[in-house]
């Protein structure tokens, strides 16, 4: 073998093994941010009474009507489904902007992006609402 071929074996190899380990820094990276951001929850009481963004969509939440339907709590209600559950921001916007069942359409002359990121930090906020009693 050259050593022309030696030198070049050697760096694939090289390069071949920095690659392994990027890939698996990466998977642990994921897995961590994951983790993460699943075990964070919701807020406590004490950080969302700090939180001026859940204060003022606490607010909005209030004053647009969305309690009429989805209840103070997001819990739910008669004419209205649980919503205090974590939905990200995307889906939430997109369901809220163009909902697929009765609730009306609150386009962004209604409810401006920015009241609508404080609503959802509100509903992100809540703790789970209980399960319904079976055969309900």
């Amino acid at each position: 073998m050259t050593t022309k071929n030696a030198v070049m074996r050697t760096a694939r190899i090289a390069i071949a093994r920095t690659a392994r380990i990027l890939t698996v820094t990466g998977a642990v990276l994921a897995c961590a941010c994951v983790t993460l951001s699943l075990s964070k929850g919701a807020p406590s009481a004490a950080a969302a009474a700090d939180d001026p963004a859940i204060a003022r969509g606490k607010t909005l939440f209030a004053r647009v009507g969305c309690y009429e339907c989805h209840g103070y709590a997001g819990q739910g209600g008669a004419a209205g489904p649980r919503i205090a559950a974590r939905l990200p921001y995307a889906a939430f916007a997109a369901y809220v902007r163009h909902p697929a069942r009765e609730m009306p359409p609150y386009t962004a002359k209604v409810l401006s992006d920015a009241d609508l990121a404080a609503i959802h930090a509100y509903v992100a906020s809540l703790p789970a609402p209980p399960s319904p009693a079976p055969g309900r």
